[in-house]
Order: structure tokens, then sequence, then C-alpha cells
């Protein structure tokens, strides 16, 4: 099914908002604007105008909205956010730095990867961003990024990549506030590599505990695949009594239990072959 990309979600108190609507009037009542571009790429305007962009892989991506494969429809950027140093979250930035100079945030080890050797590379994806030591920022575990009255906290989650990051923060929804985790990488598209498989079930083991100590009860991917959001945003398009987001904190915590036993399986898969 074909979904329009104008999802946008409000911020309201303090808090991003799950609210749906499919025309941009909507925005006129928001206070923060948050545009979905398909895949991983997220489009944020601040109440007072600023805007940050997610993932911005948007000229190659198969579904990237027609209008925005012109990068310069995104209008002015300040700040990018890339969740990990693959180029189908990366490209499109060395595009976005130069015509905007906008800050570029990524976790301080996947800086490196991006500066020594990439582990994956296609020319459909551009070059990988070069640090700009007075305008970018590299992240380590636990740092927080204010967007207004938003506090957005960076965890690093090691394992797709040894520096992606899973950001967490509150959303509004119907006059309640639910805590969300964006998962910022999930296959196992490194081989056989026993470390950084055990990094990965690590991070999981470690995020369900924090998902059981904040509540988090919402959980989305950065790829939609991931998550079913396509089938979400249709249901609450359809009018969906309850926000299919919001799947309840023991559900995120199994959740990340189930994929650090997938992380275990492939694991000892590989022991078992040796």
């Amino acid at each position: 099914m074909a979904i329009e990309r104008r999802d946008f979600l409000k911020l309201g108190a303090g808090a991003l908002a799950f609210t749906l609507a499919a025309e941009r009037a909507w925005a006129q009542a928001s206070k923060i604007e948050v545009l979905w571009l398909g895949q991983s790429a997220t489009r944020i305007t601040t109440v007072s105008g600023k805007v940050i962009v997610i993932d911005p892989f948007l000229t190659q991506n198969p579904k990237t909205p027609a209008q925005y494969k012109n990068l310069d429809a995104l209008g002015k950027v300040d700040l990018i956010l890339v969740t990990h140093a693959h180029g189908d979250h990366y490209g499109g930035v060395d595009y976005l730095v130069s015509r905007y100079h906008p800050s570029v945030v990524m976790s301080e080890v996947d800086w490196q990867q991006t500066e020594e050797k990439l582990e994956f590379d296609s020319q459909h994806w551009g070059r990988p961003p070069k640090d700009d030591p007075g305008r970018d920022l590299r992240v380590k575990d636990g740092d927080k990024l204010a967007l207004g009255d938003v506090s957005v906290t960076l965890n690093v989650t090691p394992g797709h990549t040894h520096g992606t990051i899973s950001p967490t923060f509150d959303v509004r929804d119907g006059g309640r506030t639910h805590r969300v985790l964006l998962w910022g990488g999930t296959a196992f598209n490194f081989g056989n590599d026993i470390p950084r498989l055990q990094s990965y079930i690590d991070a999981t083991e470690r995020m369900a505990r924090i998902a059981k100590a904040e509540g988090i009860d919402v959980m989305i991917s950065n790829h939609a695949g991931y998550d079913g959001a396509i089938d979400k945003l249709a249901a609450l398009r359809k009018g969906a009594a309850s926000n299919p987001f919001v799947i309840g904190n023991d559900a995120v915590v199994r959740g990340l239990q189930v994929m650090g036993a997938c992380g275990k399986a492939q694991r000892d898969r590989y022991l078992l072959e040796k």
C-alpha cells in the first residue's frame, strides 16, 4: 500500500505527540512539526523554526516522496542526527552540509569509521560526512540533545555498527505522555563476528533494563519494515480506536529480549560451526 509521506507528530507541553494528519494544515496548530520522509529519514521543525533532520538518505531512497528527491525541498537544515555510519543513513549529509552548514551529530565510534574504513559503500550513497570540530558533535552514550523543551537521550547500542545511536524521548498522545525508544540498527549484517554479536546482545539487555526502569511503551525503528510502521500509519488513517504505536512496556521489554535471543542464536550457531 502506498502512503503519502505527510505523517506529522505534534509537540505540546514539552513532548512529541503522536497526532497523525494527512494535511499540512495540522502544522499550524503544532508547536513542532515532524515529517517522515520514508525509511529512516525524518525532518523536525522546532517552535523557533530550527530544523533537525535524522538520517537524510533521500535522493536514492525509493521510499522518498518525489518532491524530496530534490534536497533543496527540505529548506534550511540546522542539525543532522546520523544514527549510524551506513550510507543509507548518512547519504545526503554531504550535500546538506555544503548548502546549509548544519551541525552533524554522530557517535564518536562511528565518526571514526567514516574517517578510516567504511563497512559498506555504494556510489548511490554519496560520501560520508567529514567532521568539522568547530561545527559537529561526536557524542557518547548518555549524552543529551535539547530540542526546545524536549530532551533526547542518545543511547549508544553497538552491534549493527560499533557506535549505533538509539535515542529515547517523551511523546504525548491524547493527553498522555509515553516514552519512546527508536532502535538505531537491527540487522546482523557483519557475518561471523562473535564479539560484535555479543555487543549487540549486551546492548539489547541493557536497553531492556532501561526500558523497564523508564516505562518505555513505544519502540520504533529507523527502518519501517522492522516495526510495522506502514500498517500502523494506515490503521491510524482509518481511525484506529487506540494508537498502534503504543504497544506497552511489557511488549517493548519483550521485543528487546527477543532481539537479544536472536543475537544469541546467531552467536551460538557460529560457535557450533567452528
